[in-house]
């Protein structure tokens, strides 16, 4: 009988990429006069207390995505591929990318899953090999404006657990011999779900189950 495929699940954000990608991006932003003094100050603001747990993932991600309201995606879409080589690709962590390759050298089914917009993740997608995006998608208004929200859940926390067991059952994975990755506590849940969690650079919170769980903890480099 032919063996299940095994999935290699790898969050983005302090995992695979070594930055939060949204600060990348806002600093990107900033340098070319495209963000508002007011916008930065409140994602500064919010980014204190969602360091320190006061505020969740989905709170902080929708927060972001006000950036994009009365905006069109296709300017975005037109300048993803060079803002990938020159602003995300330098920051990819070379420890976890090596666990991608092996991965891949393993004929294990790559899956990206990240609270990140599609538009900025579909370059990092192509380049690396992975097999499958699971992650947030912008909403369009009537106007064809984007509205500064998610079409569908922010994927995070639940939701990355929900959209990567979808996709398990959809491909008869197994997900005892698969591997997952992830930073956050907020990871937790899609951590579990598999039979080879690793926890990378971990929150304090992380940490302090990985060690309870005996679960591998990798650093960037």
């Amino acid at each position: 009988m032919k063996n299940k495929p095994v999935g290699a699940f790898f969050d983005f954000d302090k995992t695979l990429l070594m930055e939060e990608s949204p600060k990348l991006g806002i600093r990107y932003l900033w340098d070319r006069g495209m963000v508002s003094f007011a916008y930065v100050v409140k994602i500064i603001i919010a980014n204190f207390f969602y360091e320190r747990n006061r505020i969740s993932d989905e709170t902080m991600a929708n927060l972001l995505l006000t950036f994009y309201r009365g905006k069109r995606l296709e300017a975005f879409e037109a300048g993803a591929h060079d803002y990938y080589q020159e602003i995300i690709r330098p920051h990819l962590a070379p420890n976890i990318l090596a666990r991608v390759n092996t991965h891949r050298e393993n004929d294990h089914i790559l899956i990206l899953v990240s609270a990140g917009i599609r538009y900025l993740l579909k370059p990092v997608a192509a380049d690396l090999g992975f097999d499958y995006l699971l992650c947030t998608d912008l909403e369009q208004g009537p106007d064809g404006l984007l509205t500064g929200k998610s079409q569908g859940p922010i994927c995070t926390d639940t939701n990355k657990r929900s959209l990567a067991a979808r996709l398990a059952r959809d491909l008869d994975m197994d997900l005892l011999r698969s591997y997952a990755y992830g930073n956050h506590h907020s990871d937790i849940p899609l951590l579990e779900m598999v039979g080879n969690p690793h926890a990378v650079e971990p929150t304090a919170v992380l940490r302090k189950v990985a060690q309870e769980r005996n679960w591998p903890i990798l650093s960037f480099r």
